[in-house]
């Protein structure tokens, strides 16, 4: 019996991704440099000679195994087979499945983003009963998938979780809403929409959530500017960000 804790062991296990070695490495693309992308002030966090590559976008093998980790067919390969099994499409929908410290996303094809999750609620042998949450992430150096939203979804039934990820491009921003299948990512998606600009197109109600109606730009992006607004404190004005002294 080993010694360590299960977690330990899950978190050593459960990734699946394919290691890459370092001559691999030197030819992905450089994503950036530094440790927070500071281009106009100086970088005082030491990393300035950090190098970023882009990740390449990999599967991981089958067994898939599950949240435990366990390098055999379990929980993760039961739900790609039942998926598979009763979503005649699964060939074209599914771009790759991806596990990663004992989660599992499917990455979907937008187009069939709404038919996947009617799919994974409704058959019983899967019944995600629950959306709990939708949000977005932004690679702007993804060409022509630089907004990703991501739907995790709950089984009640079953106890289990998985992630739905699409993809769509600066250009296309268009992503078909849940709200359909899921009426609890009403919110979510609005506020992805808000921070990210994702266009989910459905959606009954698509206006933003927390900026003002006339805020321009999506502050979540990577590449919204810092800006501010100058901060007055005890009778000092703080500049915002992009105004500060630089330490070059």
């Amino acid at each position: 019996m080993s010694s360590q804790h299960p977690e330990q062991r899950a978190e050593q296990a459960a990734d699946q991704l394919p290691a890459q070695v370092e001559e691999e490495r030197r030819e992905q693309p450089v994503a950036r440099k530094g440790m927070f992308g500071a281009k106009t002030t100086g970088d005082t966090s030491g990393y300035g000679g950090l190098v970023v590559r882009q990740s390449p976008k990999v599967s991981a093998p089958r067994p898939y195994g599950g949240p435990d980790g366990a390098a055999e067919p379990g929980e993760f390969d039961e739900i790609a087979d039942e998926l598979e099994r009763v979503y005649p499409d699964f060939g074209d929908a599914i771009e790759r499945v991806v596990i990663h410290r004992g989660e599992m996303t499917f990455y979907v094809r937008r187009e069939h983003l709404l038919e996947v999750a009617r799919t994974m609620r409704d058959e019983p042998s899967l019944r995600f009963e629950l959306c709990s949450g939708v949000s977005g992430v932004h690679y702007p150096q993804d060409t022509g998938a630089e907004l990703h939203s991501v739907t995790h979804l709950l089984s009640i039934t079953h106890n289990r979780r998985v992630r739905l990820e699409a993809t769509c491009p600066d250009a296309d921003p268009h992503v078909p809403s849940l709200v359909p299948v899921y009426p609890t990512s009403d919110w979510h998606e609005r506020e992805t929409y808000d921070f990210f600009g994702i266009v989910y197109d459905g959606h009954p109600a698509l206006t933003r959530i927390q900026m003002p109606d006339d805020w321009v730009g999506h502050p979540q992006r990577k590449d919204y500017p810092l800006g501010g607004i100058p901060v007055e404190y005890r009778g000092a004005e703080i500049p915002p960000p992009d105004e500060r002294r630089s330490y070059t």
